[in-house]
């Protein structure tokens, strides 16, 4: 009941059953809703945004006193840096995947060859769109 999105559960009697679950344990209930609003540092566009947003998030995360919570909190700090960089860079895993697996490709063909140079002029070649 709590891993799914509270928008993908359509079945009536489980949002009822979720939301007397959450009412019986308040700490559940802290810990879904910082679940719920960590998921739209995604949303933003701005890094300085994200970095209020985060600094809020993680601030009622300690003080939540609930200690899972607060090991996953110091746990996620440092890739702030990563998750921040989305604002600008919005790459996902597939379009990521694409690119590791067209590298394997041109890896693949230039097997034998030890010149590194021509090896990312390749590459390079391979996404003329990147970094120009």
């Amino acid at each position: 009941m709590l891993l799914p999105n509270k928008e993908n559960i359509t079945r009536p009697e489980d949002r009822i059953r979720l939301k007397d679950f959450l009412a019986a344990n308040k700490a559940l209930l802290t810990v879904y809703v910082l679940k719920d609003d960590l998921k739209h540092i995604w949303d933003f566009r701005y890094p300085g945004n994200a970095c209020r947003f985060w600094d809020q998030w993680y601030t009622r995360a300690i003080r939540s006193r609930i200690e899972p919570l607060r090991r996953f909190a110091a746990r996620l700090k440092p890739y702030l840096t990563g998750i921040i960089a989305h604002c600008r860079f919005r790459l996902h895993t597939s379009l990521l995947d694409g690119i590791n697996n067209t590298i394997k490709v041109i890896k693949s063909r230039a097997y034998g060859f030890r010149d590194d140079d021509y090896f990312f002029l390749k590459i390079r070649a391979a996404f003329p769109r990147v970094g120009r």
